[in-house]
């Protein structure tokens, strides 16, 4: 059931964006940012649990920025940052001006956007985390089970990676068959 469920989240978010025109259709692969997940979840998870209770779309959806962050790191200078670990790099991106905050440092600081295009951000990770979130509570999978708890953090990382395919994208790195 969990399997299923996995497949419904990804191919939700996927088939959302898309119909956004910001993902294509073959997404990117970025195994530099993708493969940061791990030690993020080890840091973020803590984080984001203690958020869920009342703030579910807030802990759904920083991931999704935290994946957009990592991406623009990758494209500007990946050197620079490979090294400091996903670990770092969330903790520092945290601490700029809080948890709470996190969306706005990724959209203003490190993505350089301006009100209107961070607002329009903004929307579409609250409508990812909000869908997701509308999955999670009515999958039937008991709520504070292990069921539970691994759907969270497969979500968690569905967002990130797709945050990332966005900025990818926005940054102009599309995926086309050659020849």
């Amino acid at each position: 059931m969990i399997e299923h469920i996995e497949k419904e989240i990804k191919e939700d978010l996927k088939n959302f964006l898309l119909s956004q025109k910001l993902v294509d259709d073959h997404l990117p692969e970025c195994p530099d940012v993708e493969e940061l997940w791990p030690q993020i979840e080890e840091v973020y998870v803590p984080d984001g649990v203690r958020e869920f209770k009342d703030y579910p779309v807030v802990s759904l959806g920083w991931p999704m920025f935290i994946g957009m962050a990592f991406a623009k790191y990758w494209d500007e200078d990946w050197t620079a940052y490979a090294n400091v670990g996903g670990k770092k790099l969330y903790e520092d991106l945290r601490d700029v001006d809080g948890y709470d905050n996190l969306d706005d440092t990724v959209l203003y600081k490190v993505l350089g956007l301006d009100e209107t295009e961070a607002e329009k951000m903004s929307k579409v990770v609250a409508e990812c985390a909000q869908r997701i979130y509308h999955k999670l509570l009515t999958c039937g999978v008991e709520p504070g089970s292990k069921d539970a708890a691994i759907l969270y953090v497969y979500s968690l990382k569905q967002l990130y990676y797709y945050g990332m395919c966005m900025e990818l994208n926005a940054l102009g790195y599309h995926m086309t068959k050659m020849g």
